[in-house]
């Protein structure tokens, strides 16, 4: 019984560096030898489940905030008349970047961004490396759904235009890198607008956000977006010499596939 002294005695001897060393252990002992083992067992397998617990589930962290499912109206705000001034206000003293930009993000909620708008603004400035976008319109066409941004801290080029929802979540239209150029400059159309515009070159597109981009769906269930980008010759106050339509091109399941050169649009008449 527990409790009770055990008067019989187990002898063991140690044999090896020891030999000839006795010692004695009651059943008790031993007891209570057996239970610290078998202790310490289960907490060592309990602190390696967790530890492998723990590894496992911060290695993939799962999207935080409102954005975890898709992209849609109720990331769309339209800023107050008020908001830059108080903005630009309040973060004055923030070191540029990346100090500013997150100060001025976090003036959004209080200018009554809903918090959808201001999570999507912080996905987009990470996912861009840098640029603090609002989103100011929303037009859901499925599988890839399309967004107008508006950028109040650039200096020229203040609106743009997103593909969302698709794969990858946000395609940037304006990503001058993503367009079909060598197509565009291989073709009769460009030779002979360069001729007449010796630097000519693809800009992006000012989006205003009245003009949404013509989209067609193809019997296999792929889409295509339509956008034209502008030509001008050198520099952004620069004569223009038309403009360039490009199709972005997304699979059934929205997918991104690419871009392809559609053709050329002429200069304006002088």
């Amino acid at each position: 019984m527990i409790g009770r002294r055990i008067a019989r005695k187990v002898h063991r001897e140690s044999r090896g560096a020891c030999r000839g060393l006795k010692y004695t252990v009651t059943a008790m002992e031993l007891l209570i030898m057996k239970r610290t083992v078998l202790l310490a067992a289960v907490l060592v397998a309990a602190t390696l489940g967790f530890a492998q617990s723990q590894t496992s589930g911060s290695s993939e962290l799962p999207p935080q905030g409102p954005l975890m499912g898709r992209i849609g109206p109720a990331s769309v705000w339209h800023m107050p008349s008020t908001f830059l001034v108080a903005a630009q206000k309040a973060c004055d003293s923030a070191p540029r970047p990346p100090g500013f930009a997150d100060c001025f993000i976090s003036q959004m909620p209080k200018s009554g961004a809903p918090p959808a708008a201001v999570a999507f603004t912080r996905m987009l400035f990470k996912q861009s490396g840098g640029d603090v976008g609002i989103m100011s319109g929303f037009d859901k066409v499925g599988p890839v759904d399309v967004a107008f941004v508006t950028y109040p801290l650039r200096a020229n080029t203040n609106y743009g235009l997103l593909f969302v929802n698709g794969t990858p979540k946000i395609v940037n239209a304006e990503n001058l890198k993503l367009l079909d150029q060598s197509t565009m400059q291989q073709s009769p159309q460009f030779q002979n607008t360069k001729a007449q515009f010796p630097n000519v070159s693809v800009w992006p597109g000012d989006r205003d956000g009245t003009t949404w981009p013509n989209s067609s769906t193809n019997p296999d269930g792929s889409l295509s977006f339509t956008l034209g980008y502008p030509l001008i010759n050198g520099c952004h106050a620069c004569a223009r010499a038309g403009f360039a339509e490009f199709n972005w091109n997304f699979g059934p399941q929205g997918k991104f596939l690419g871009t392809s050169f559609m053709g050329l649009t002429p200069p304006p008449v002088q």
